[in-house]
């Protein structure tokens, strides 16, 4: 499969990227779970090494993951392995010894970047994402200027936003070095305001989500069992969440087209969906890895799929 563009950056990527909030055991731990082990850390280095022999070129992760852990865990993996590019976001928590703890001015996010880029053992950031889904819009236009010096001083080489609200990346789009925005897409959720907002802008569309927490891969059912303390367990007491698995399970025979899987055909679906897709889906082990990379070799879903999938959905 060809590479992607990323955005304005001018980068050109594989078209899967990967999130990094799960790996090592860092996602969905609740009160009780022990701290990532030097065992799963070094599988999760070892995962990452092989993603990137399999040709893997983007890696997502925040600096709340797993407290930087995740942070810590790719640098590590890639220390030595030019070309590929790394995605890192801020703004998620509060910012503590300060008066306004969510204020983002240029002091509070120089040193969020100064300590993403340590944990990264690297010099400059390819993409800076702020994590703050509701920044308020009247105050983008500094922390765009605050992002833009941080390009001038070679710190990042470009910035975008986590954020579903298309009113909200529209006015970051505005910034001379914004290159992307991360949202919401899967087969289930698509997203066609902000595709074309992408389209319009020539920004990259950083897909979270992709497989709807495993809900498009087949892993859960309205039989489920979840241990009570995990807070995935609250999911199946939701009618919202049991109408997508059975939505899911409908348009699963149109996804797992020409031998692939649920999950492949989902990320199909994504590349269909816009050239400017990019899915990040996240891995817990080899095999799940393996398998998200594999999706490459069968490329888009077919444009049959395509309309079936929306006829199906009520979309057509």
């Amino acid at each position: 499969m060809e590479l992607r563009r990323l955005g304005r950056s001018g980068l050109r990527v594989s078209p899967l990227g990967l999130g990094t909030a799960r790996m090592a055991g860092l996602g969905w731990r609740h009160e009780g779970t022990p701290a990532v082990s030097p065992e799963a850390r070094r599988e999760a280095v070892r995962q990452v090494q092989e993603a990137v022999d399999l040709g893997v070129t983007l890696f997502d992760t925040a600096d709340n993951y797993g407290d930087g852990e995740s942070e810590r865990i790719l640098g590590e993996a890639l220390r030595g392995r030019p070309g590929v590019v790394v995605v890192t976001k801020f703004g998620e928590d509060p910012i503590p010894d300060q008066d306004d703890p969510w204020a983002l001015d240029a002091e509070a996010v120089g040193r969020t970047c100064e300590a993403s880029l340590r944990r990264l053992g690297i010099e400059c950031i390819d993409v800076y994402l702020l994590h703050r889904r509701d920044y308020p819009l009247e105050r983008v236009p500094a922390l765009v200027e605050v992002l833009e010096d941080l390009v001038r001083a070679g710190r990042i080489r470009a910035y975008g936003w986590s954020t579903d609200d298309v009113e909200r990346a529209r006015a970051f789009a505005e910034g001379e070095h914004c290159t992307a925005i991360e949202h919401r897409l899967n087969v289930l959720h698509d997203a066609p305001a902000m595709l074309e907002l992408c389209r319009e802008h020539d920004l990259a569309s950083l897909n979270r989500v992709p497989l709807l927490m495993g809900v498009l891969t087949g892993r859960w059912s309205e039989a489920t069992r979840l241990d009570p303390h995990d807070p995935r367990a609250a999911w199946f007491e939701q009618e919202g969440f049991r109408d997508l698995l059975a939505r899911a399970r409908r348009i699963g025979p149109h996804l797992a087209r020409d031998g692939r899987s649920i999950a492949q055909g989902a990320l199909g679906w994504i590349w269909a969906r816009s050239p400017l897709a990019v899915p990040l889906p996240g891995f817990r082990d080899a095999a799940q890895l393996r398998g998200l990379v594999e999706a490459r070799r069968f490329g888009p879903l077919p444009p049959d799929a395509m309309r079936a999938i929306d006829d199906d959905l009520g979309r057509g």
